[in-house]
């Protein structure tokens, strides 16, 4: 980051799961910290240059992709992830203090917390009301309000230890204990963080045309080269029905051979590919490499096709595994 106070957006207010994935980044307590009412807003704050860095969901172990994020780095100018991490996710049932359980009708949280205790919440609430917020935290300190419109909020505990205006009704209301979202570190493009072994990179490639095995030439991009992909959703491009791209994490990095190779040969049969970033995994796990597609396997397959051609002194010095542009 330029400058040696960084200023980071993330999505807002102060106490979410967002804030503390931001705090597990080197430096993050010291540095300047904006929240934006929702995703786009903060990673606006990126492309006009008034953050360094945005910090947003992308992942829940229980509902998935957070759609907002998967389209909103899709389009528009271009991003770069630079870090993921990783935050258990616990809820807690908050209230104004003096509200009874039998007075709460109307409960708000963000769309995916709501999914995320919606079992606990028929079984212990039948008739309570969903009513959708920005955030959990949103949600919650909207009860402190005067013309708050709902009784209660499912949120961080963080957030009801830090308000004392909030108490909490129950706790660990989450339908999965060992539910965790992944999160991202989004900055403007630059020089890529370095290769570790236990690395991602993530992509969006268009479906070039809607034909019968358009899609399984995409795959084969990356399973020819041995490269394993973690993720990929489809998403609507909102053009017209039918229309998609697909959200992809691959496991290494674009410094490899054998993903750069797999980089190149998608932007060949989807032109619109647009590479979003090779970082360093959160859970540290390496990625296995099959002898056949380690660097030196390419390189040793590139000499000897060199050497039918004659051009073996310089044949290493092509598709050597640096980083595509596409």
């Amino acid at each position: 980051m330029p400058g040696s106070s960084p200023t980071y957006a993330f999505l807002g207010p102060e106490g979410t799961f967002t804030e503390a994935a931001l705090l597990q980044v080197p430096g993050a307590q010291q540095a300047v910290r904006v929240p934006a009412s929702n995703v786009n807003a903060a990673l606006d704050q990126v492309r006009g240059g008034s953050a360094d860095a945005a910090m947003v969901p992308i992942e829940n172990s229980v509902e998935g992709g957070v759609t907002a994020t998967l389209d909103a780095i899709a389009t528009g100018q271009e991003l770069r992830i630079i870090r993921e991490v990783l935050v258990p996710i616990s809820f807690v049932l908050v209230t104004r203090t003096g509200v009874r359980r039998e007075d709460v009708r109307r409960v708000s949280t963000h769309g995916h917390a709501w999914a995320q205790c919606r079992m606990w919440m028929d079984k212990n609430m039948p008739g309570a009301e969903y009513v959708p917020g920005s955030s959990t935290a949103a949600s919650a300190m909207g009860l402190l309000e005067g013309d708050c419109h709902y009784d209660a909020a499912i949120c961080a505990p963080l957030v009801a230890r830090a308000h004392p205006g909030l108490s909490v009704m129950a706790e660990n209301i989450g339908d999965n204990p060992g539910a965790v979202t992944r999160f991202i570190l989004v900055s403007r493009p630059g020089v890529l963080p370095e290769r570790t072994g236990a690395d991602k990179t993530t992509l969006v490639v268009p479906l070039p045309e809607d034909r019968p095995g358009a899609l399984m030439e995409i795959l084969d991009q990356f399973a020819s080269r041995g490269v394993n992909l973690s993720r990929i959703e489809s998403r609507p491009t909102g053009q017209y029905l039918g229309h998609y791209f697909f959200s992809i994490d691959a496991d290494g990095h674009a410094g490899e051979a054998r993903v750069a190779d797999a980089l190149a040969g998608l932007h060949r049969i989807s032109p619109g590919t647009r590479f979003l970033g090779s970082y360093a995994r959160a859970d540290g796990q390496a990625t296995a490499v099959a002898p056949h597609t380690s660097d030196a396997a390419f390189s040793a397959a590139r000499e000897w096709v060199g050497s039918i051609l004659g051009t073996a002194s310089t044949a290493g010095e092509s598709g050597s595994g640096s980083s595509p542009t596409a």
